[in-house]
């Protein structure tokens, strides 16, 4: 073991604040990260205050890691003390089941091992994410980092690039394909991105008509005021697909009636109940597929940073020094980042 630092929540009603804690020296399969930089999530939010009722304490958040390798144990042979690499959301899984085979950790049937808050599958112990100085993750977990990237803008790639791009990879969005985004956070900004990159045309839906400019600069063609009804109707089976970043609860229906036949609506941000109630006539009179996805596997990792790199995509950032972090979840609750922070690792050591 070796000592870390980094910053942590004791419970759900304290905030983060400094901690010094073991790491575990690495396994014959496992690479040692100095972290460089890492990603903000809302999800940190959501646990640090256990809003989803699943919290650990002590608690620290981060899985959008990047970072340089310092050491790597005797079965390592994919990456090298020295190389720029990143962990995202998860660091293990059974790696046996059906869906494991398939690459698909995130759905792993045992449960993936996730970056923080879940009890590692080996000794038990609770894994400590990204809000630290290093990490040790097993190197099926680690991906290389492209050097055409920007390190400290490429870590949010690891959570909201994937979360966008693996629905989009998946349903087979193509050149011509109309596509929606519901949301322009720091989910909705990388999937007009992505979609634009795929040739896709792709319309913001946004109750906020301000975001008209800023969508333009992010690759949107268009943009629909969702609060205004006429905008919304004559919307109606106009899309091939919809990406939904919306986080929180809102009504489905009015979307949904802007599918073609054959549509899909895809769920990436929502993971609280419906509500209001989803009108069944929306989906069955024009057998349009209502879908969720979670981030991506390991390979699928890969694949958007090595696409991020072809086609100069990057997410937008603020660089936050970590002392700062318990204001910068009080602004992303107000949506006062455009569109996630990144923390600068080198502010820990002050």
């Amino acid at each position: 073991m070796y000592t870390a630092i980094g910053y942590a929540a004791q419970s759900a009603t304290t905030p983060l604040a400094p901690m010094t804690f073991n790491r575990r020296s690495p396994r014959p399969d496992d690479v040692a990260i100095e972290i460089l930089y890492c990603g903000v999530c809302h999800s940190d939010i959501h646990q640090a205050r256990n809003e989803w009722g699943i919290a650990v304490y002590p608690l620290m958040p981060g899985h959008e890691i990047v970072g340089k390798v310092t050491e790597v144990g005797a079965n390592v042979s994919k990456h090298k003390v020295g190389d720029l690499v990143g962990v995202g959301c998860m660091v293990d899984s059974c790696r046996h089941c059906e869906a494991c085979a398939a690459d698909l950790e995130q759905y792993c049937l045992e449960g993936p091992t996730l970056t923080y808050a879940t009890p590692d599958r080996i000794d038990g112990s609770n894994t400590m994410g990204g809000y630290s100085n290093s990490i040790v993750v097993s190197e099926h977990f680690v991906v290389r980092i492209p050097e055409k990237l920007n390190p400290a803008a490429a870590a949010p790639i690891l959570c909201a690039g994937i979360t966008t791009y693996s629905p989009l990879k998946h349903y087979g969005v193509k050149a011509g394909d109309k596509v929606g985004v519901l949301g322009m956070g720091g989910l909705g900004h990388m999937g007009i991105k992505f979609a634009k990159a795929m040739g896709a045309e792709v319309t913001l839906f946004t109750r906020s008509a301000s975001k008209a400019e800023e969508a333009r600069r992010q690759g949107a063609d268009h943009v629909i005021v969702s609060t205004d009804a006429e905008q919304m109707k004559a919307a109606a089976g106009r899309f091939d697909f919809l990406l939904d970043t919306i986080p929180v609860q809102h009504d489905l229906n009015p979307y949904l009636e802007t599918l073609r036949f054959d549509g899909v609506h895809i769920l990436v941000g929502l993971i609280e109940p419906v509500d209001p109630a989803l009108h069944a006539a929306n989906l069955v009179m024009k057998r349009r597929v209502l879908a969720g996805s979670l981030i991506g596997g390991i390979a699928e990792t890969q694949e958007v940073l090595d696409f991020c790199a072809e086609h100069d995509i990057s997410c937008d950032i603020e660089m936050l020094d970590i002392k700062h972090i318990n204001e910068a979840y009080s602004r992303m609750i107000a949506g006062d980042v455009k569109y996630r922070f990144v923390i600068d690792m080198a502010t820990l050591k002050a």
